[in-house]
């Protein structure tokens, strides 16, 4: 039976996978649309071949190959079932499903945007890990890893690689203008959860050497650090593309947060896979 701790990682990798691979379509008008106005059967459809994918991968590349088929099942109900939780918090926490639209399409959008999601979740839990070990080696973590800069400079070119993907979207614009005060504090509050679990908690890929945790401080720092790079780096890409001429600062502000959640995706994960 695998420990907590193990299965709390698992599924941090997964949730981490999970919007690394599907971010830009939880921020697509065609996907919610589509979402909108599919046939249920159509959804239906569409999970259960996404059933089926998750079944055969995790029965052939999934994080344990040698289990039993029934134990196969459940990790893939678990990944859908993971896949339609951060579906429905991102869509929620975006203002693209709300408590006064209709079942119907709040299921829709829901549906079709977590099957990729779960496909993501899937891969992210089995591909992304750092390997086996325990806590005893974290007070070495981060030996090999460069200075300051040079870490920066990493988290800056995840973040441009992960933001500009979206940036150009009239999506963000759209998202920004109708977006509440406490959903831009919450996709704040998410964007730096994100990086947190990413860096320090996930045994992801490639922290071991990249990242110093050696006290809670550290990541209290690294992780305001990447989310401050996060911002910088999604204010100056939306600037280049003109999506702050003639706005209002508070607008700028809510365009530079809603682009942060896949600014800090990219900023915390590249520092680990960037290297």
């Amino acid at each position: 039976m695998r420990p907590v701790s193990k299965s709390l990682q698992e599924y941090t990798r997964g949730v981490a996978g999970g919007l690394l691979f599907s971010l830009p379509l939880l921020y697509t008008m065609e996907v919610w649309w589509a979402g909108f106005v599919a046939h249920p059967w159509r959804l239906a459809l569409y999970v259960a071949a996404t059933f089926a994918l998750l079944l055969g991968y995790n029965r052939f590349l999934g994080l344990r190959r040698d289990s039993c088929f029934p134990e196969v099942v459940i990790d893939s109900i678990e990944e859908l079932g993971l896949g339609l939780l951060i579906a429905t918090l991102v869509l929620w926490l975006l203002g693209r499903v709300t408590a006064d639209m209709a079942a119907t399409e709040v299921v829709g959008k829901v549906v079709v945007e977590a099957m990729t999601v779960a496909i993501g979740v899937s891969v992210g839990t089995a591909q992304l890990g750092g390997g086996e070990g325990g806590d005893g080696d974290k007070g070495e973590a981060g030996a090999g890893a460069g200075g300051f800069g040079s870490q920066v400079i990493i988290s800056l070119c995840g973040a441009v690689l992960f933001a500009a993907n979206v940036a150009p979207t009239e999506e963000i614009t759209l998202i920004a203008f109708e977006i509440s005060p406490w959903r831009l504090l919450g996709l704040a509050a998410l964007s730096l959860t994100l990086g947190a679990l990413i860096l320090y908690y996930s045994e992801f890929t490639g922290a071991r050497e990249a990242v110093r945790f050696d006290s809670h401080h550290d990541v209290l720092v690294g992780t305001v650090v990447t989310y401050t790079v996060a911002l910088l780096a999604s204010a100056a890409i939306l600037a280049f593309f003109g999506r702050f001429d003639g706005q209002a600062f508070a607008m700028c502000v809510a365009q530079t947060v809603v682009l942060g959640v896949a600014a800090t995706m990219g900023a915390s994960a590249g520092r680990l896979l960037l290297q």
